[in-house]
């Protein structure tokens, strides 16, 4: 199993339920191509991403996840300026234009997007911090490049559970990204993500999980009817805080509140077995 990116035991026929009242196929085909219109834009600005403001990157992120039917509500506290280790739980793609509308920020991602034709160019510029996650000599540069990265003033955006969950369970905060925010001395935000409906039901149908499709998950979240997504900004941990990154791991999942396990989760994997 990789320090990177150990799996879950999430699959979309265990844990993802259909979506509840669904949307009628034409204002799913139009919320798609509204979405990819929207993606296709953001593309085209990425060569002078750099002078795109954050405000601006935040209404598109929002904007994309608007235009695929999803409603955004971010509560809770202001994202520090300067250098910043985010940090949340992983559910869904949708997670992470979620995470940009908060702070606009680098994100972590497989080395092997690096050599996707189209996709790797693109990541690139967008300044992904690639890491190699079946080389554990490497984990000691991939930490010291993520904490140049913060001490540059940037902030970083990392999934610490290393995969997706369906969002009744979860996993625990992986520890070796917290050492780049020990070694920059930067401050480590907490974010945690649910996925709802309306009337407030949480919802698995973002989840993205297993040997999921993407386009099924896609058209999953497409036609889900009244479909809400809550980013809670928890309460940052300061620099100093903690002495290791074991230490700091545990103080970020108890301060976005994943310190304790769903009481549900274990009666939930027996029912699935």
């Amino acid at each position: 199993m990789s320090v990177w990116l150990p799996s879950a035991p999430c699959t979309p026929g265990a844990c993802v339920d259909p979506a509840g009242p669904v949307a009628t196929v034409p204002r799913a085909v139009l919320r798609l191509t509204a979405a990819t219109v929207l993606l296709l834009g953001g593309i085209m600005l990425l060569p002078i991403g750099r002078r795109v403001s954050a405000g601006m990157v935040r209404w598109w992120c929002r904007a994309m996840v608007r235009a695929a039917g999803v409603r955004v509500r971010v509560t809770g506290a202001t994202a520090p300026t300067g250098g910043v280790l985010l940090v949340a739980n992983h559910i869904s793609w949708l997670d992470i234009p979620l995470l940009a509308a908060v702070r606009p920020a680098r994100m972590l991602a497989k080395t092997e997007i690096r050599q996707w034709p189209v996709v790797g160019p693109l990541t690139a510029r967008a300044g992904v911090l690639y890491i190699e996650r079946d080389r554990l000599r490497a984990l000691p540069d991939t930490v010291a490049r993520i904490a140049g990265a913060l001490r540059s003033g940037a902030a970083v955006t990392a999934f610490p559970e290393g995969s997706t969950w369906c969002g009744r369970a979860r996993g625990s905060f992986r520890r070796a990204v917290f050492q780049a925010a020990l070694d920059a001395g930067v401050p480590v935000q907490p974010v945690r993500i649910h996925y709802r409906l309306g009337d407030g039901t949480a919802s698995t149908a973002p989840a993205f999980v297993g040997e999921d499709n993407l386009f099924a998950s896609l058209w999953r979240v497409a036609t889900a009817r009244g479909l809400v997504a809550e980013i809670e900004v928890r309460d940052a941990v300061p620099p100093g805080t903690c002495v290791d990154r074991r230490s700091l791991a545990r103080a970020a999942e108890l301060s976005a509140g994943l310190g304790a396990r769903q009481a549900h989760q274990e009666s939930h994997w027996k029912a699935a077995a």
